[in-house]
C-alpha cells in the first residue's frame, strides 16, 4: 500500500477532475432556476459545500466537486474550458428549452 497523498486539486479515484470555477457554478443553476439548497440536494452534498464554493471560501474535496458538477451536467449544463491549460471559461446550455 502507497503513503503518496492524492492531489486532490488535479485527481479523483475516477480519474481527472473536470475543471469547474464558482462563477461557472453560479451561472448554471441561474440558467436552471436552482437555489444553493436545490444544487446541494440534487448533488448529495451540504449546502454548506455548495455556499462555501461559489462564495469562493474553499473548493470541495474531488467527490464533492465531481457530485456538483454532474448534477448540473445531468440537465444540459456544459462547461467550457480553455484547451490549452483546462482553465473555466464559460457554460452553455445544450438541453431542451424550458
Amino acid at each position: 500500500m502507497s503513503t503518496k497523498k492524492a492531489d486532490l486539486d488535479t485527481k479523483s479515484c475516477y480519474g481527472l477532475i473536470r475543471a469547474m470555477s464558482p462563477e461557472q457554478c453560479r451561472a448554471a443553476r441561474g440558467w436552471l432556476y436552482w437555489s444553493q439548497k436545490d444544487l446541494a440536494g440534487r448533488a448529495s452534498v451540504g449546502l454548506s459545500t455548495v455556499k462555501d464554493f461559489e462564495n469562493g471560501t474553499r473548493k470541495p474535496i474531488a467527490n464533492n466537486l465531481n457530485a456538483l458538477r454532474a448534477a448540473l451536467e445531468i440537465e444540459g449544463i456544459r462547461f467550457d474550458s480553455d484547451p490549452k491549460d483546462d482553465r473555466p471559461i464559460g457554460i452553455r446550455f445544450e438541453g431542451k428549452p424550458r
